[in-house]
């Protein structure tokens, strides 16, 4: 059983980008790993990060159904930008708006860093990444308790770059999921429907015979590039996928 006990990024200790600049922040639940071509501001960003947060704080505080809703949720005209986007990400996907929040969140700040000049921008939030970079990179996929585990790597192409990399997992980490997946790992270029179809993705998923008729869904999404799904020692790919041993 999956709490909401926090639970140590322990795989930050495998990031190797020497030639990138590496800055953590934290703002209560929102937790960073951001690397980028030069120094961050952090104190720019400190305040972006307080931005985006308080605009889904004060939503919710008037509509309390953005927090729990596990469908999508219609907001008002007038609501902050990224309430808006999380809730586009979660109508696509058909799953609440919280669970767009890590991606929108790093998205929206990916974007701000870009705007202030920088070239390479990768902002990690619980497993959910935007990425723009001048080279290729490669992600190695965590799946839990699979023998399928740390033995493959997605390669990312600059050119396919900005581009949202998101992962979610019913049997890693504490957050909601109604499936058993080990990892479901979404690729698009926009970061806030990756996470929420991660999710999708990872609910979908019980039993081996899940696997054909969930990347079938995950496919059928508009915005989508790439998907991968590991369940126990199963993999199945669709899209834009290079896998590298």
């Amino acid at each position: 059983m999956k709490t909401n006990k926090y639970q140590r990024r322990f795989y930050r200790d495998w990031v190797r980008a020497k030639d990138l600049y590496l800055t953590r922040i934290t703002d209560k639940e929102t937790d960073l790993e951001i690397l980028t071509d030069k120094p961050l501001d952090e104190s720019f960003l400190k305040e972006r990060v307080r931005k985006y947060r308080l605009d889904i704080e004060n939503y919710i505080a008037k509509d309390r159904r953005f927090l729990t809703a596990l469908k999508p949720l219609e907001v008002e005209l007038n609501a902050a930008a990224i309430v808006k986007e999380m809730s586009r990400a979660a109508k696509k996907a058909n799953v609440g708006p919280m669970a767009a929040v890590a991606g929108a969140i790093a998205q929206f700040l990916g974007r701000d860093l870009l705007r202030r000049g920088y070239k390479e921008v990768i902002i990690e939030n619980g497993g959910d990444i935007f990425m723009a970079t001048l080279k290729n990179r490669q992600i190695r996929i965590y799946a839990g308790k699979s023998k399928l585990s740390n033995k493959l790597s997605l390669e990312i192409k600059a050119k396919d770059t900005p581009l949202g990399i998101c992962t979610s997992s019913g049997t890693v980490g504490h957050s909601l999921s109604f499936g058993m997946a080990d990892g479901a790992v979404i690729l698009s270029k926009n970061t806030s429907l990756a996470d929420a179809v991660a999710t999708a993705t990872a609910n979908r998923i019980n039993k081996k015979e899940d696997l054909k008729k969930t990347i079938a869904f995950t496919a059928s999404i508009k915005g989508i590039r790439g998907a991968i799904i590991i369940f126990k020692k199963n993999l199945a790919c669709w899209g834009n996928i290079e896998l590298k041993k």
